[in-house]
């Protein structure tokens, strides 16, 4: 039995990780509260770091997407996106619930991870908060002062974890906003924040802070040695003008579509907010993933009619046209970038 291309809803889908969390997704997709499953990976052709199948998403007829997409590309991405990124989704959707707070990394970029891991994807990623708890909700990005590499290299061989995460810029946190990270940039996500991420479709993750989160050094630098994965690293200091351009404070939006993500990111992928309220709203042809956040309604493709509801995950294949969205709902729309965007 082929799955026919059409909207699909998806179960959720959480690897094991090194670290806490999980309740926000449970409590969002009504599903029980797993152990170490901080993260629902959405229609992911992406695997865990290392393994075979761990992090792909099953559709409903048992195959894996990434061998659904692979068998009819076109009906999946459309004949652009395949021209321009390949038999690639290029993307990867998250939900991401922080129970602890994250350790110092970062991730390379496409010529990085092009020459070290044989990728034609580095990993630059995009946080959309859609809920926090706790006390002060906070993310951490980018130095806040220059640092030599050599600096650096000193904090990571003695594992000085508060000279790593007191080096970083702190900013405090709220749904709707987000936050582009791009490639290089050093960066946690702190205890508290719920979020919706966007990334290029890889599991590079360089670890400088890996003592009490990972098992080794090995699994923080992935096999190239730290003094290598130094090089991937944003060493430069960011100043509050700077850090400007890379958040979105987006709470206060009350248009029906809103473009949630910072300019810089486009080339790698795009994100909206969609609240049709009293009209629906048309979404154009192509490869996406919905999240729906809270709210009802339905999404209709055709003459096929699906009803939607809080936390509901849907993945949208190119060939089932345009859409209707319509409902008193909330939910992000995640998309790879336009094709001849370059980011790839």
């Amino acid at each position: 039995m082929n799955t026919p291309l059409e909207p699909l809803r998806l179960p959720a889908n959480q690897p094991a990780q090194f670290y806490r969390g999980g309740e926000a997704i449970a409590a969002l997709r009504g599903g029980d509260v797993l152990d170490f499953g901080p993260e629902d990976w959405v229609a992911s052709t992406t695997t865990l770091y290392g393994k075979d199948t761990e992090g792909l998403t099953r559709l409903p007829d048992g195959r894996w997407l990434r061998d659904a997409v692979a068998a009819d590309p076109i009906g999946w991405l459309g004949e652009p996106h395949l021209a321009a990124y390949g038999v690639s989704t290029a993307l990867l959707v998250k939900l991401l619930d922080a129970g602890q707070r994250l350790p110092v990394h970062f991730h390379p970029d496409n010529g990085f991870a092009e020459r070290h891991f044989d990728s034609h994807f580095g990993k630059t990623e995009a946080w959309i908060v859609v809920g926090t708890h706790g006390e002060d909700p906070t993310v951490h990005a980018g130095f806040r002062e220059t640092h030599s590499k050599d600096a650096i290299g000193e904090w990571v061989r003695d594992q000085d974890a508060p000279a790593m995460l007191g080096a970083l810029n702190s900013i405090p946190v709220r749904a709707g906003d987000t936050v582009y990270i791009p490639s290089g940039l050093p960066h946690a996500i702190g205890a508290g924040v719920f979020v919706v991420e966007l990334q290029q479709p890889t599991d590079f993750s360089l670890t400088i802070e890996w003592r009490d989160f990972l098992a080794n050094p090995e699994r923080g630098h992935l096999g190239i040695g730290f003094d290598t994965a130094l090089d991937a690293l944003d060493t430069t200091g960011w100043d509050p003008e700077r850090l400007g351009s890379i958040v979105k404070h987006t709470a206060a939006s009350t248009e029906s579509t809103v473009d949630l993500l910072a300019a810089g990111s486009g080339p790698f992928f795009r994100a909206e907010r969609l609240s049709p309220g009293d009209k629906p709203l048309r979404l154009d042809p192509g490869f996406a993933v919905l999240v729906v956040l809270d709210g009802a309604g339905s999404l209709r493709s055709g003459d096929r009619e699906q009803p939607l509801g809080k936390g509901d995950t849907f993945v949208i294949p190119h060939a089932a046209g345009e859409l209707e969205l319509e409902g008193t709902l909330t939910a992000i729309r995640c998309r790879p970038p336009a094709p001849g965007a370059h980011g790839h």
